[in-house]
């Protein structure tokens, strides 16, 4: 295997398109997208690659911001399409959760320059679930804020939608310290409150962008 191309391969996969330039519609059709899983049925050809970097073998995308950064893709989003409904949706959250820590560390994260680099970069401080889970997502909210402020007025209303999941995200952990909607598939029993929140069926990872601000429904539609 060339270790460029591979991960390569998939950072073209989930970058698409350049948006550097795009309007919002085109933005929040790109999240649309992405919030879907990169529309599940394509990820079928990358299980191999996932087992793969479930199994240590892809450790050399490391070595680079944007290895690293598809490596992050590969652990963290492709499971969640691939394996949705089932614990192997969330069983590499670990691992994702120390490789981000680790390029926090070395400077790989402030290499990276486009704000969806970034974004999709961080995500698994908020998917991960254990101890420190309400510190990871307080700071997601902070780093969520400084894209909202630092992103051009006419795509602010992406990212403001970015910054309210990452705000409800940091009020389920406040709550419950984990997420309540993963309890069935992982087989944990529900508390009292955490029932009630079932039923209402308000998942964060649910909400839609397309209704995130009447100019997207508009822009999309």
């Amino acid at each position: 295997m060339s270790s460029h191309m591979d991960w390569q391969r998939i950072y073209d996969f989930w970058f698409p398109v350049d948006l550097s330039d795009a309007d919002i519609g085109d933005h929040w059709r790109m999240l649309t997208w992405w919030m879907r899983g990169g529309a599940n049925a394509e990820l079928l050809k990358f299980e191999p690659v996932v087992r793969a970097a479930k199994a240590g073998r892809l450790d050399s995308w490391l070595a680079t911001p944007r290895g690293r950064l598809s490596l992050i893709i590969v652990l963290d989003q492709f499971p969640r399409g691939l394996f949705a409904g089932t614990p192997e949706a969330y069983s590499a959250d670990p691992q994702a959760l120390r490789i981000v820590e680790d390029g926090f560390g070395n400077g790989h994260f402030e290499a990276l320059t486009d704000p969806y680099e970034r974004f999709f970069y961080f995500l698994p401080y908020a998917h991960a679930e254990g101890p420190d889970h309400l510190q990871r997502t307080r700071r997601i909210v902070a780093i969520s804020e400084q894209a909202v402020d630092e992103a051009p007025e006419h795509l602010k209303p992406v990212w403001q939608f970015s910054l309210s999941q990452a705000r409800a995200n940091f009020e389920v952990i406040s709550r419950f310290g984990r997420f309540p909607h993963r309890n069935p598939v992982l087989g944990r029993t529900s508390s009292p409150e955490e029932l009630v929140y079932l039923a209402k069926g308000d998942f964060v990872h649910l909400r839609s962008p397309l209704v995130a601000s009447s100019s997207a429904i508009s822009a999309i539609g």
